[in-house]
């Protein structure tokens, strides 16, 4: 049984570097042909791609969020990490990695039937 937790601080300040992981159990994050991927959803929006991690390292990002946004991942602790810089109270949401079994690229919305696994969501507030 594949099975994502996300971990993070709850409060940030504005301008600080949010770090979040996602620990990954039931497979391995090398294994197959999958994008490992960072969704958040902020109140009263729809769900918003930020980006992913593939199965060979290589990462793509949602263009929305220009260069703020980093995804890496530590093969030997079976995790990967987003980190988003320079946080504002607009990055206030959920933040949910999951498991997309294709590229999951794209600019606008997040389409659920490529993904198969998620995490629980992790809450990540910006406040002064």
């Amino acid at each position: 049984q594949v099975q994502l937790q996300e971990s993070g601080p709850g409060l940030m300040k504005p301008s600080q570097t949010l770090s979040l992981t996602c620990s990954i159990s039931g497979t391995s994050i090398t294994t197959g042909w999958y994008y490992w991927s960072w969704i958040r959803q902020s109140p009263g929006k729809g769900l918003e791609w930020i980006g992913a991690i593939g199965t060979t390292g290589v990462t793509t990002y949602s263009p929305s969020l220009g260069s703020r946004a980093a995804i890496s991942r530590d093969t030997s602790k079976n995790h990967f990490t987003l980190q988003l810089s320079s946080v504002t109270p607009e990055d206030t949401a959920v933040y949910y990695c999951a498991r997309a079994r294709g590229n999951p690229y794209t600019i606008v919305g997040v389409d659920r039937t490529l993904y198969d696994y998620w995490g629980q969501g992790t809450q990540v507030t910006v406040s002064s």
